[in-house]
């Protein structure tokens, strides 16, 4: 099986450099805006190895229709912000909006992270992550795709959202009557 997971968040909040750091295990300093690109790779879950297919989206509000195009796609999504940045937390919400409205649902597989905690000056604390976590009802993880700090923990965490989704679906799927 190929989980299909996509990377959301604003611009500039490291989306594609916590992807080259989970599969090519390096730090690219300057990325040229991304508007869509599918990374491959695998991943060992819980002793597990696991198939990636990951969306790497863009976060400029141009490319809002094909985001939604990868929201129709995956299975599990990463929303990223960065601790440097409180509008990158604000705007969170609207993607978590936006998946609510495309996926009907709000019963999505998602972990919240924080990237970027090398920096000095953070302006979104520990406490306001979790607290939105909480409100999402999703995991929480705070990352450095620089230091490669929980970098791998974060899409792991991801990957067992997904298989906790599938379990909920088939453990009350009803029995159909022929």
């Amino acid at each position: 099986m190929v989980y299909k997971l996509v990377v959301l968040g604003s611009s500039g909040t490291g989306k594609t450099a916590l992807i080259k750091r989970l599969l090519q295990n390096r730090f690219v300093e300057q990325c040229e805006p991304t508007v869509n690109h599918l990374y491959e790779g695998q991943l060992v879950v819980d002793g597990e190895p696991c198939e990636l297919a990951i969306n790497d989206t863009s976060g400029r509000e141009l490319f809002r229709d094909l985001r939604e195009d990868c929201i129709r796609w995956g299975q599990g999504f990463l929303f990223v912000y960065t601790v440097d940045s409180i509008m990158t937390f604000v705007d969170m919400t609207l993607f978590r909006d936006q998946l609510k409205r495309v996926k009907g649902t709000s019963r999505v597989p998602m972990v919240l992270v924080a990237n970027k905690v090398d920096e000095a000056h953070w302006m979104v604390n520990s406490d306001m992550g979790q607290d939105a976590a909480k409100i999402f009802r999703v995991p929480y993880v705070e990352t450095s795709a620089k230091t490669g700090q929980d970098v791998e923990q974060a899409f792991q965490e991801l990957v067992r959202e997904i298989l906790r989704s599938q379990d909920k679906g088939r453990r009350f799927t009803p029995c159909r009557i022929l």
